[in-house]
């Protein structure tokens, strides 16, 4: 399997609450793997890729609400 090429957002440039994300394994594995920045070496979380796909596009049209 295709190792992990974790990616930061550039907005996550306040060093601390950050996650990264493994979107190369979309297409090969159809996984997102998320995980802590501050913690590299802990635990992520696995998402099927068409519900983190479906996460976003909720994100982008405000669907939880103004951050």
């Amino acid at each position: 399997m295709t190792e992990p090429e974790w990616f930061k957002s550039s907005y996550s440039s306040n060093g601390g609450n950050c996650v990264e994300v493994a979107a190369n394994l979309a297409t090969s594995a159809g996984i997102v793997p998320i995980r802590d920045s501050k913690d590299p070496e802990g635990p992520s979380l696995v998402f099927p890729a068409a519900e983190f796909s479906a996460f976003l596009s909720a994100v982008r049209d405000g669907e939880f609400g103004a951050v």
